[in-house]
Formats: structure tokens, C-alpha cells, sequence
């Protein structure tokens, strides 16, 4: 296993030159390397390029006059996923480790780029490159915090390895794609994941304090498709919370300037992604974006119970509602929020069309955020098919 260790090249460069993004900068690892003198081509925060990114990496950008690209990105097929027998501890069912083994195994891959915790903290990331599936399962459940994941890059190229696989967000692998060619691989491999909302470790334990009854026994979280938050906790139970009734006002501020200015929640540059917005409550959701991605996937085919995708329900009032509620910091008092969520799960959106609900009030969020914040990046930093999205919807004058 190989951890982080930065580049004396990049140890060299002036202060204040380590994060060209300023305030923006993800943390995605770049920057710790000598691939920082690529940074304002690769960054997403200096110049976001994944419609020209999306033609290299899958032979085509995304079709504006189809909304399914406008949401999913370029991809061949979305399927609904669970392992037939999931892999103890995994934050779902173990779809993402599994692949991972499979093709380091199976000889397709050297090394995995992942994220494990460090030993004084179970939820500070700590990027490593996995040589042994004893390495990559020591790195399932997500770290939903900024971690950088692309700073162990260099290491890739000193260690002489050919093929890899990297496991990675969209800003990450957005970087990743500028700089692919630097690393003298024969083959990269991307499996992504959804993201949106990481927050720095400080930011989590606020969110943590703030939302949970018991903070200090969480294992790991998300933001479900029955609009609550499940807290796992070290016991095996479950809390939930509506996403009601979160003290907006408190958190309003948590979530890093980065990821409220990003528009790459479905991770479109990946050639796999493994999620669970789009699939019913229980399963998860795989989209394939090219062949590399449909071979990925065909590793792990007869390990998986599928289904189809399903899109019903109606997105559009609730999201409309949510504008102000995000905006404003309103937080409904428990009871009511707790009523809405039992409402809105019985007759809200379902399958793809709730992560449609979920891309639409972020990107709504974001648009705002960075119009406010960064008015001199909005025409060039929100890609065509946000401003479609956004367009959709009534958004406040100022």
C-alpha cells in the first residue's frame, strides 16, 4: 500500500501558489503534487471543460436536446443494482469494493486509488494506492469529506505501474482527465461515485452535532431517498431526521465553497458510477458511460440482483418550494417536517425522477451561490446543461 507522501517539486513552489482556486479549491490532491503546474488548465473551479473532457473520455459530449443527458451525462445504460451477498460493513451492499477486488485480481489493474480513514479517525480520509483486496475492503464506507484522493498521483508514476484503477468525485476525476496522459499508463480505469455537499472534518462534526443524537457513535450517513437522513451508528441502529426539519440555519454555512459551486453531481467523466439517487429505496444505482465502463460492470454482472430504473412522480413544486427553504435557511418545526416526509414519500418522486429532485435543488442552490459569490466566473464556470436545468425554475432577483 502506498499513502500520501507530497512531491518535493511541489513543496518547492511559492506560498500562496498552492491553490490557485483560492477559496474554491476542492482539495482534490492536485496541488500536492508536481501535476500542479497543470492545475489551471485541469481544475474544475478555474476552468471547467467537461463538455470537451466528456467527447475524449466517451466519444461524445452530451445531447442537449435529450434532458436524460442534461441530468445523467453520456451513458449507455443505467441499471438498478444490489449485491446478491453483500460484503460485511459496506456502507451498501458492496458493488464499488467488489468491482475494485475483481479487477485487481483478475490481473486488469496493479494498483486501486482509494480512500481509507486514518487510524486516529474514522472519518478523515486518507488516500492510499491498494495492492492487496485486504487494502481496498479496508477502504469501504464513503468519507464525506474533502479528501485528496490525487495527491498519491506521483507515487503512480515512480511506482512503474501500467494499469490502474482510481476512485474518485467529479472534481477529482475532472482533474484526473486533464492530466491522464502525464502518468504514463497504459490503461486508467474510473469508477466514480455521485457527489454532492462534502464538507472539511471540522464541517462533518458540526453536521454531526448538530443533526444526530449521538454524534460520536455515527459510522456513516446519507441523504435518502424517503427524505430523511440515515445515521448508522456503531450499535447497527438506525436514526433518521427529515430533511425537513435539519437546522438549516446552523448548517447553511457548513458545506464547502467548492461543492456549492459544482455541477458534477453525477460524476460525468467517470467511466463507471456507482450511486443511489436514481434506484428505489435498498438498491443502487450503476450508470455505464462507455465500454470501458460495460466491461468494468461485466465483471461483477452474476454477483448482482438488477432491475430496471423507474422514474415516477413529479419533482417540479417540490423543488420549488425547496428554493427559498435553501435560500432563506427555513427550518420546519419536527413535527411538521416529520408529517411532509411521510407526504411527500407516499406521492414525491421516485428512482430517477427524485434524483432529478435532487440535481435540480442543488444546482438551483449552487447557480445562486455562485452568482452571488463569484458573478465574474457564472457565464463560463455553469456548463450548458446546469443552465438548462436551472432555467426551469423561478430563482430569486438578487
Amino acid at each position: 500500500m502506498t499513502s500520501i507522501a507530497p512531491h518535493n517539486k511541489a513543496k518547492a513552489l511559492k506560498p500562496g501558489s498552492r491553490r490557485p482556486a483560492k477559496e474554491l479549491c476542492s482539495e482534490c490532491g492536485l496541488c500536492d503534487t508536481y501535476y500542479i503546474h497543470y492545475v489551471k488548465e485541469a481544475c474544475a473551479f478555474l476552468n471547467q471543460q467537461i463538455s470537451e473532457l466528456e467527447a475524449i473520455a466517451h466519444g461524445r459530449s452530451r445531447n442537449l436536446n435529450d434532458e436524460n443527458d442534461w441530468y445523467f451525462g453520456v451513458h449507455q445504460d443505467m441499471i438498478a443494482a444490489r449485491k446478491k451477498q453483500p460484503i460485511e460493513g459496506a456502507q451498501w451492499t458492496g458493488i464499488v469494493s467488489t468491482i475494485a477486488c475483481e479487477m485487481l485480481t483478475q490481473g486488469l489493474v496493479e494498483g486501486v486509488v482509494c480512500v481509507q480513514n486514518t487510524k486516529e479517525d474514522r472519518f478523515q480520509p486518507m488516500p492510499v494506492i491498494a495492492r492487496t483486496t485486504e487494502e481496498i475492503l479496508a477502504a469501504r464506507v464513503n468519507k464525506p469529506t474533502l479528501s485528496p484522493n490525487l495527491s498519491i498521483l506521483e507515487q503512480v508514476q515512480q511506482s512503474g505501474m501500467k494499469k490502474l484503477l482510481v476512485i474518485g468525485v467529479g472534481c477529482q476525476i475532472q482533474a484526473l482527465r486533464v492530466v491522464e496522459k502525464q502518468l504514463g499508463l497504459e490503461k486508467l480505469y474510473v469508477l466514480g461515485t455521485p457527489c454532492v455537499d462534502n464538507v472539511t472534518r471540522e464541517g462533518l462534526q458540526k453536521f454531526l452535532e448538530t443533526t444526530s443524537k449521538s454524534p460520536d457513535t455515527v459510522v456513516h450517513y446519507e441523504f435518502m431517498q424517503d427524505f430523511r437522513v440515515h445515521f448508522k451508528h456503531q450499535d447497527g441502529s438506525i436514526e433518521k431526521v427529515p430533511f425537513f426539519g435539519l437546522k438549516t440555519n446552523k448548517l447553511k454555512d457548513v458545506f464547502a465553497p467548492s461543492c456549492m459551486s459544482c455541477f458534477d453531481y453525477v460524476n460525468g467523466l467517470a467511466d463507471l458510477v456507482v450511486g443511489y439517487m436514481g434506484a428505489e429505496f435498498g438498491w443502487q444505482w450503476i450508470t455505464v458511460r462507455n465500454e470501458t465502463g460495460q466491461e468494468m460492470l461485466g465483471l461483477v454482472q452474476e454477483k448482482l440482483d438488477t432491475k430496471e430504473v423507474i422514474s415516477k412522480g413529479n419533482r417540479k413544486q417540490a423543488v420549488q418550494q425547496s428554493i427559498p427553504a435553501y435560500d432563506q435557511g427555513v427550518t420546519l418545526p419536527m413535527w411538521a417536517a416529520k408529517l411532509m416526509g411521510v407526504v411527500i414519500e407516499k406521492v414525491g418522486p421516485k428512482g430517477l425522477e427524485y434524483a432529478r429532485f435532487s440535481m435540480d435543488s442543488h444546482f438551483t442552490r449552487n447557480y445562486l451561490y455562485v452568482k452571488r459569490n463569484h458573478p465574474e466566473k457564472l457565464a463560463d464556470h455553469v456548463p450548458e446543461f446546469a443552465k438548462r436545468i436551472v432555467d426551469q425554475y423561478h430563482l430569486p432577483e438578487n
